[in-house]
């Protein structure tokens, strides 16, 4: 198993696909000149499902989310899931997505064996979305989000960010959409997750902001932590259930205790946590040739390593922080 010194198990794999995206969110990355990774950078189709592999077989990981970039944007995404369906014990699998591409592809990442997705949707006014975007896409969101219902990738989960003076007072509209709609809608408080490194703590949308806001509208009822378990997101019965809203505090009341994740980026580096600033290489063993080819076996004691010494916690909730210098579109969210 993947365990550290601070014995948590890691059972939850995040595996970043490709760094590209077609949106520009900004507070994800800026709207031109980034360099993105090297084609033959890139793990290949055989490389990521052979680690998908060994963490399942030889790691006790139990879920794989597959992330970008926009994982929709992977030429083999479809054969990637089928090929992960079929390992033994089967892995529960879901994609993180900003939706644009599930209107087309839905139903074959459903027959291939994709259990469900989260969407990204952080407004429902199309110029408000254009602004945080740079994109004028929001009906295909829409319409990508409605396709993921129609395929049976339920429950379908909806991530939004609220922005100072761009969509802060859209929280209980977003909500009422979501309980209309039969999605489950999670709020997420930005983190410094942008390559210009504009992140400031002053001024954030904070957990308390979004549920003081939530409340002007609705009857909120704390789920529970035996009901949230090591789930990065507190949720809430929405006047008494059965939907639920969700709020992941990465900041304001960081969850580092109950983490049991552990990420590949597009690359081929495990991470031990979105803001580590360490990487442990499993691409070069996965190359290795003649009697440095690294076994099965080898690649999972490299990952074992890389996990005994995760930090205890992110840092985020450190005002100190440091934003990363790598680009977080290559590790995944």
């Amino acid at each position: 198993m993947l365990i550290d010194t601070y014995g948590r198990v890691a059972t939850d794999l995040r595996v970043s696909l490709t760094d590209r995206c077609n949106l520009r969110c900004t507070y994800c990355m800026p709207e031109e000149g980034l360099q993105w990774l090297a084609k033959p950078d890139l793990l290949t189709d055989d490389e990521i499902v052979r680690l998908v592999r060994i963490a399942v077989t030889r790691l006790g990981v139990e879920e794989v989310r597959f992330t970008g970039g926009e994982p929709l944007l992977r030429p083999g995404l479809v054969s990637i899931v089928e090929r992960c369906a079929a390992l033994e014990p089967r892995p529960r699998l879901s994609l993180t997505t900003n939706g644009i591409g599930l209107k087309r592809t839905a139903s074959a990442l459903k027959a291939a064996g994709l259990d469900r997705v989260n969407v990204s949707l952080d407004t429902l006014r199309p110029d408000v979305f254009k602004t945080l975007t740079r994109r004028d896409r929001h009906r295909d969101v829409l319409d990508g989000l409605t396709a993921a219902r129609a395929a049976g990738l339920t429950p379908v989960k909806v991530n939004t960010v609220l922005m100072p003076g761009l969509n802060d007072d859209e929280a209980p509209d977003l909500l009422a959409w979501a309980v209309e709609n039969d999605y489950e809608l999670r709020f997420i408080e930005q983190m410094p997750l942008d390559a210009q490194h504009g992140w400031k703590r002053e001024g954030m949308i904070t957990a308390g902001d979004i549920l003081a806001s939530l409340r002007t509208r609705f009857d909120l009822t704390a789920e529970g932590t035996d009901e949230r378990g090591s789930a990065p997101a507190e949720r809430w019965l929405v006047d008494g259930g059965p939907h639920r809203v969700g709020v992941i505090a990465s900041v304001t009341r960081p969850f580092c205790s109950a983490c049991d994740r552990t990420r590949l980026t597009a690359d081929g580096q495990v991470r031990t946590c979105l803001f580590a600033t360490e990487e442990t290489d499993l691409r070069a063993a996965l190359r290795a040739e003649g009697e440095a080819a690294a076994t099965d076996d080898e690649v999972a004691r490299l990952w074992k390593r890389a996990m005994w010494g995760k930090k205890a916690g992110s840092g985020l909730d450190d005002p100190a922080f440091l934003q990363p210098a790598r680009p977080m579109s290559a590790i995944g969210g």
